[in-house]
């Protein structure tokens, strides 16, 4: 199905699982979710069982409308009109939690993660549930987010109770949160500081360094891990200019994949086993939304290990970045001898 025809009856079965206490995977304008009736905290501990998921890794709760996020959190009065005209979009917030909220959702804190996503069927599938929905991305535990169904299949088929097949996510970089207390930005994302910023006519602060920016032992927020988002082949990210990369892969010459821009990809294919195109450099929108797929699709070839390119940090570029340095385990190289120190 897709958005502009959704399947009503295939959501209303989706929904019935849901009600039931069961699992579904559906389509979000981020990444594809796997979720759980919010307050059925049996359900949810279920989520955490088929990713490999650590418990202290909080939930973020999907809701169709304010008032049904004010049955899950407390919304300060300053917040209620600007997120009432943001969402649905692809910005997660944290509240203080209602009462009643399972631990299994928020990892024993007393705030919760919550967002209205951007997506017709996801919408639908919450509205038909009667019940907020509480949802990581469908990926197990550290491995790239599910972009596409055929992802969310790979990873969970037979497992989840429903998959919902709507194609390929709009933006294939999860949402951006925030704590609306710290006014602090947690996990960048698919929804731009700088929108943000004019949003709520304040300015954010940024969690951690730009190295290790978003890590925390205690998360408020998914996503706020040291490894993350990574395939199984090891990869590392190339911090220098691409003119260079011939000389800085030497020693490995034709045993990596090369993971980059469409125009990096000409050069590295010279030195690389194989390359993996993302899309034009310019294009950095299209390069974050095709990032998972290509790391997805990195564990389908065979290699000793992978090299990714950096980008810039400018709008989305800010969440790419961060993706792309949790998935890498900030393992970095500008030249032949530290890639040697890395890979061995």
């Amino acid at each position: 199905m897709s958005e502009a025809s959704p399947d009503i009856k295939g959501i209303r079965k989706a929904a019935a699982i849901i009600k039931e206490g069961g699992i579904v995977v559906f389509p979000t304008e981020t990444v594809y979710g796997i979720g759980a009736n919010a307050f059925d905290g049996n359900a949810c501990l279920r989520i955490f069982e088929l990713k490999g998921r650590e418990q202290d890794n909080p939930l973020i709760v999907h809701v169709s409308s304010i008032n049904m996020a004010e049955k899950v959190a407390v919304i300060p009065k300053m917040y209620k009109k600007i997120l009432g005209n943001v969402w649905p979009a692809p910005l997660t917030v944290i509240l203080k939690a209602r009462k009643g909220i399972p631990k299994s959702v928020t990892a024993g804190l007393r705030t919760v993660a919550v967002r209205m996503p951007d997506n017709k069927i996801a919408l639908r599938l919450i509205e038909e549930s009667g019940t907020p929905i509480a949802a990581p991305s469908a990926n197990i535990s550290k491995r790239p987010s599910s972009t596409r169904a055929s992802h969310a299949i790979k990873y969970f088929y037979g497992k989840a109770d429903a998959i919902i097949d709507a194609g390929s996510s709009r933006f294939g970089i999860e949402s951006t949160v925030i704590d609306l207390d710290n006014f602090e930005l947690l996990r960048p994302g698919a929804f731009s500081v700088d929108g943000i910023e004019k949003l709520f006519g304040r300015k954010l602060k940024i969690y951690g360094t730009q190295e290790k920016r978003g890590y925390v032992a205690k998360p408020k927020s998914p996503g706020m891990k040291y490894m993350h988002y990574a395939p199984l082949t090891p990869i590392f990210l190339f911090n220098g200019d691409i003119r260079s990369i011939g000389n800085a892969t030497k020693p490995y010459a034709g045993r990596f994949i090369f993971i980059g821009s469409d125009e990096s990809c000409k050069i590295a294919k010279r030195y690389a086993k194989d390359t993996i195109g993302i899309g034009r450099r310019e294009d950095v929108d299209v390069i974050a939304h095709n990032l998972f797929d290509a790391l997805i699709r990195l564990d389908g070839k065979t290699s000793e290990f992978a090299v990714i390119e950096c980008f810039g940090e400018e709008g989305i570029g800010l969440a790419l970045m961060n993706r792309i340095r949790k998935a890498c385990s900030y393992k970095s190289f500008t030249d032949a001898d530290s890639l040697i120190k890395l890979v061995g």
